[in-house]
């Protein structure tokens, strides 16, 4: 498994063609090798793939843009091929599930051919989840995560599991990651504390969950990409905090 930096993280330090260059170079000198390329500013596939090779990395996933991806889907794996990106990321549904199963019909609508086309190009359509998919459409179904795993095929739909919301929805992070073994090829790795009287995201073995099991989980379920996300850094250096992760992580022999 490789340790990668998720940018959404640095989000404030991506913003314009410079800066994403500038922030690229230093997620290298941290230490890590791979990146998810999500929440930056835009940028040419072209001008992403030189960075990425001018700098020493690699891009395992994006988070894309959801009507390019439904709607011009072949050219959206063409860009994700000219800069040698295998999974193509989806943030989740459109609506958040706010309008429970008609919004989850309507996504299973729109995304199963997209991911049916993009597994037919070669590439591989990834699911993010918040901690909404946990809720049920009606009581005694099964939750909506376990729904979407089970109304695509494994080539149509993996699934990026973040485990900062997998808690935060009531689920066990572990438990889910060994439930979808095989479709979890990235995962999202995300630390839960509680300070000043609410939960927080918290750099890897910072916090309260148990990265120990969640590890084995991944390397049990075949997964190739550990993404170090934390959406709020409350305050603190965010590349620090990437840092304090990356750091911890190697200690583990990662």
């Amino acid at each position: 498994m490789e340790i990668g930096a998720q940018l959404y993280t640095v989000r404030e330090y991506a913003k314009t063609l410079d800066d994403l260059s500038n922030t690229l170079k230093k997620i290298y000198d941290i230490g890590y090798r791979v990146v998810q390329v999500s929440g930056t500013c835009s940028y040419e596939p072209q001008w992403l793939k030189d960075q990425l090779e001018s700098i020493g990395l690699k891009c395992a996933i994006t988070h894309y843009n959801i009507d390019r991806i439904a709607n011009e889907t072949d050219q959206v794996v063409n860009e994700h091929k000219q800069f040698y990106c295998k999974y193509i990321g989806i943030g989740g549904t459109r609506n958040g599930l706010k309008n429970g199963m008609n919004d989850y019909i309507e996504f299973c609508n729109e995304f199963k051919p997209a991911g049916k086309r993009i597994a037919e190009l070669g590439l591989k359509l990834m699911y993010h989840n918040h901690h909404m998919e946990f809720g049920r459409p009606a009581k005694g179904q099964p939750v909506y995560l376990e729904k979407l795993s089970t109304d695509f095929e494994p080539e149509e739909l993996g699934f990026t599991l973040d485990t900062y919301w997998i808690q935060a929805g009531g689920g066990n992070p572990a438990k889910w990651i060994k439930k979808l073994s095989g479709r979890v090829d990235c995962v999202h790795l995300k630390d839960m504390t509680y300070a000043d009287g609410q939960t927080r995201m918290a750099p890897i073995y910072e916090g309260n969950m148990d990265f120990d099991e969640i590890l084995a989980a991944c390397e049990s379920a075949g997964t190739k990409y550990l993404l170090v996300e934390q959406d709020d850094c409350y305050g603190e250096d965010p590349f620090e905090c990437l840092r304090t992760s990356y750091n911890n992580l190697k200690s583990k022999g990662l």
